[in-house]
C-alpha cells in the first residue's frame, strides 16, 4: 500500500467534449432549418410598357400620386410644395399624414380597389409615395426621408432612379 511520491495519487484533469459536440450539432441543425425561412429579398414591382413606342408625353398623371423630391441642397418638395429639409422631416410627416386622413374621408381608393370589400378601409385608401432623389445624394439623407414617409403611414414606397434637372 505504499504510494510513490510521483505524483500517482494525483486527479488527471480530463474534459469531456461529447456534450460540446452534441450542443453543437442541435444548433447546426437549428440553423439550417431556420435559413431558409429568412426572407432574402424584397417585393420590387417594375412597371412595364406595352409598346416602346407609344408616346408618354400624352398620358396623364394620376392626380393621386405622391412625389417627395430631395434637392441636392436637401430641401423637400411634396409634388411641387416647399415642405421643408432632411434635417427636419417632421412637416413632411404632418402633411401626409393629413393627406391620408383626407383621403380617407372622401375614400380615395387605390385603382383596381373600390370593390374589395374583403378588405379593411385603411388598406384600400391610396398611400403609394414615390421619392425623387439625385444619384450624388448620401444613401442616409434619403433614408431619413424614407423613414418618416414610413411613419407617416405611407405603403408602398416607390424609389425614382432618374437625376433631378439641374
Amino acid at each position: 500500500m505504499g504510494m510513490s511520491s510521483g505524483g500517482g495519487g494525483r486527479a488527471v484533469p480530463y474534459i469531456n467534449v461529447t456534450p460540446l459536440i452534441d450542443v453543437l450539432l442541435v444548433l447546426l441543425i437549428i440553423f439550417m432549418v431556420v435559413t431558409p425561412l429568412k426572407p432574402s429579398r424584397f417585393k420590387a414591382d417594375i412597371p412595364t410598357q406595352k409598346d416602346p413606342n407609344e408616346d408618354l408625353s400624352r398620358l396623364k398623371p394620376n392626380p393621386l400620386t405622391l412625389v417627395v423630391s430631395i434637392s441636392n441642397d436637401l430641401q423637400l418638395k411634396l409634388n411641387q410644395d416647399n415642405i421643408g429639409s432632411v434635417n427636419d422631416t417632421g412637416p413632411l410627416s404632418q402633411k401626409l399624414q393629413q393627406t391620408f386622413e383626407k383621403r380617407k374621408v372622401e375614400r380615395a381608393f387605390k385603382p383596381g380597389m373600390e370593390t374589395r370589400v374583403d378588405l379593411p378601409e385603411a388598406e384600400r385608401i391610396e398611400k403609394t409615395v414615390f421619392v425623387k432623389a439625385p444619384r450624388s445624394l448620401a444613401y442616409g439623407e434619403v433614408v431619413k426621408v424614407i423613414d418618416a414617409i414610413k411613419g407617416a403611414g405611407a405603403n408602398p414606397v416607390g424609389l425614382q432612379v432618374d437625376d433631378l434637372p439641374q
